[in-house]
């Protein structure tokens, strides 16, 4: 299959999922195994194109010109080869888990959620695909849009509340600041493709490189950089699946992810380390990490504590672009990979707690890691690898980290991420402790929630472990982002 097919299909499988599921919409399971053969097929499709190009970049197909300059096309490169691999092979264990969460909750409305689904799936593989700031502005807005009735889902005023809070800030901030700044970037450079290297050095100097920067990093409201983070802990009244989806599988991620590619193919990270125009995002990421870590200690909810761990650990990726060096841009795309490994088995045991006994509240959960085992461990191992441990993913993405913060002079960033470590041990392990080693030790049956909620976290637990020690061969695959730098 040649690459431009596969390319438009990834796009095109999500799709033909939310037609499928307003078709089967009153036929439960014919409509859920379409939704999972699309989900197969679209992550073939990359694997297809991981096939064809490996970490190399290809030339930029255009569908049609929207102005002299600008057209909607789309390439391959390795960070979004990436991005579209963790995000349609987590759309998988996704949609299985949403089938038995949705099923087991006896939540309503099923075919219209799983339907905005697929067009949320579908604009994360045109953001990865994208060719141009424009083009991936397009589906960034799309994605915005599809997930808002997820985040509703529910309808009540507290859930209709945050969905407006969700939709306000991410809107907001991308057409008062992001649309601002890829204006600005045509206006300055006369294109908005992106380039190794990127393409505004020679073209913009001064106090403009650091302002540019800005637009860009507040614009990119998905990235949840403090203050405009709000809308991912109002974000949570949504079902668990969607919660998975916001925090593992598209939306933060194509946040991090265009923060990222802004920084490699727009700026260029030689520019923005010859500049220094990147050291107050640093220091605003480097905040931003302990700042919602702390917080997370105060929740007692959940699903509000992991929440603001995201927070915190979306910024390491911030961090990772904003040192500038190769080690640096290269650990925040491999944090990508490993966070959301991490982070889609925490949420995961969290909604399979809450199907097999209703709980929310972390104090409320004494003794239940005895009648839930296959959960806690699923979520042991998963915070484990948040914190950053061997023999665990998440250990390898602080480790390059480290070293970038160590060439860039910056040993301050070192301590910041251990501080950060110790603080994800804080608010993720006691849940742990509480599940296993509180309570009055009287034996209880074994009573995990349904198969379909309890395997999916289970084999993203096992996939943390995995993905250590296949790091050299991510980094590897992302080394070629940094080669004109």
């Amino acid at each position: 299959m040649e690459t431009s097919t596969a390319i438009f299909l990834s796009i095109l499988f999500p799709i033909l999922a939310t037609l499928g599921n307003g078709i089967l919409r009153d036929q439960p399971n014919p409509r859920d195994g379409f939704t999972f053969v699309c989900a197969v097929l679209t992550f073939i499709s990359v694997l297809v194109i991981l096939s064809n190009v490996g970490s190399g970049t290809t030339a930029p197909i255009s569908l049609f010109e929207v102005f002299p300059g600008v057209d909607i096309a789309f390439n391959v490169e390795p960070l979004g080869l990436l991005f579209a691999i963790v995000a349609s092979g987590l759309w998988i264990l996704t949609h299985i888990y949403g089938v038995g969460y949705m099923r087991g909750n006896d939540e309503k409305h099923h075919a219209r959620f799983f339907a905005c689904f697929g067009v949320a799936i579908s604009s994360a593989m045109g953001i990865s695909f994208s060719s141009n700031m424009f083009t991936l502005f397009l589906f960034y807005e799309i994605l915005t849009i599809s997930t808002y009735p997820l985040v509703a889902h529910k309808g009540t005023p507290e859930a209709i509340k945050g969905a407006r809070t969700y939709l306000t800030i991410l809107l907001g901030t991308s057409i008062a600041l992001q649309l601002t700044a890829i204006v600005w970037t045509f206006t300055l450079a006369g294109t908005l493709n992106f380039k190794l290297g990127g393409i505004l050095q020679g073209n913009v100097t001064g106090y403009m490189v650091p302002l540019l920067l800005g637009l860009y990093a507040f614009g990119i409201g998905k990235a949840a950089l403090m203050p405009f983070h709000r809308w991912l802990p109002a974000a949570m009244v949504a079902p668990t699946p969607v919660s998975a989806l916001l925090h593992a599988v598209a939306v933060v991620k194509a946040g991090v992810f265009t923060m990222l590619k802004v920084g490699v193919y727009i700026f260029g990270i030689e520019f923005l380390a010859e500049t220094g125009a990147s050291e107050w995002l640093m220091w605003l990421a480097a905040y931003t990490i302990l700042a919602a870590s702390v917080i997370a200690l105060t929740k007692d909810n959940l699903k509000a504590r992991l929440a603001y761990s995201t927070v915190s650990q979306l910024s390491y990726v911030t961090l990772g672009m904003a040192l500038a060096t190769q080690m640096g841009a290269i650990g925040g795309g491999m944090q990508i990979a490993m966070h959301a490994m991490g982070k889609i088995t925490l949420f995961m045991c969290a909604g399979s707690i809450y199907v097999a006994c209703h709980k929310t509240e972390i104090s409320q959960m004494t003794g239940l890691g005895r009648i839930m085992p296959i959960t806690f461990i699923s979520f042991l191992i998963g915070a484990l690898s948040i914190i950053g441990l061997p023999p665990l993913g998440g250990s390898w993405s602080k480790w390059l980290l480290m070293i970038a913060s160590v060439d860039t002079g910056h040993q301050i960033m070192i301590l910041v991420l251990m501080i950060s470590s110790l603080l994800n041990v804080a608010y993720l392990l006691p849940l742990v402790a509480r599940g296993f080693f509180l309570g009055s030790g009287r034996e209880k049956p074994i009573a995990e929630a349904p198969l379909l909620c309890w395997l999916p976290p289970a084999i993203t637990a096992f996939g943390c472990l995995v993905l250590f020690f296949f790091a050299g061969e991510i980094e590897g695959f992302l080394f070629p982002i940094t080669a004109a730098n």
